[in-house]
């Protein structure tokens, strides 16, 4: 098929089961030769968090939508009851007026999701300062740390991110922070 008939498509999963998803649409691509000239791509959007457990501060990836998956394919015979027939697979998002075809969505908005594409917001991130530097002094406006001052330990300007110290009961706690999360003090 060609490469200009592929759109992205969202798929209902079990939550908690879209790695395996992903996974099972991979390991299928390498088997079976129709599956991968027409799946291109499967996205799960994650992010990184803090999880303690045991006492220990781990880093873990956590699934931003939990229960679905993009997949960016085309639909040539067979390959939509091949996608939806796989274990732990619900179904595509359809249109709301009870359409009988999955639903396609913008390239754009994946763009988005994955942090590829610049954000509508670009007016209210220009207003946002991008001149911290490591040791500055600055004040959580955010989140559950709102009000808590910190000391920058890390500046990157790419993609708007600061990580800040603050302390947290006579500890440092490191954060990860937007630019528009903190204000100088």
């Amino acid at each position: 098929m060609a490469e200009g008939n592929k759109q992205w498509y969202v798929l209902r999963v079990i939550s908690g089961k879209e790695m395996k998803v992903k996974e099972a649409f991979e390991k299928a691509c390498s088997i079976y030769d129709h599956l991968k000239e027409n799946l291109e791509q499967v996205l799960v959007p994650t992010e990184k968090v803090y999880v303690t457990r045991g006492g220990k501060k781990t880093l873990k990836d956590r699934v931003l939508f939990p229960g679905y998956v993009y997949v960016k394919v085309s639909f040539a015979e067979g390959v939509e009851d091949m996608m939806v027939n796989t274990t732990n697979v619900v179904n595509f998002v359809r249109s709301r007026d009870g359409g009988k075809k999955p639903e396609p969505i913008p390239e754009e908005q994946i763009a988005r999701m994955s942090g590829v594409a610049e954000s509508d917001s670009t007016q209210a991130e220009d207003n946002v300062p991008n001149d911290f530097v490591v040791g500055e002094m600055v004040k959580v406006t955010f989140g559950p740390f709102n009000g808590f001052a910190g000391e920058i330990e890390e500046v990157n300007r790419e993609r708007r991110k600061l990580k800040v110290a603050v302390k947290v009961f006579g500890r440092r706690t490191p954060l990860e922070l937007d630019n528009s999360q903190v204000e100088r003090e």
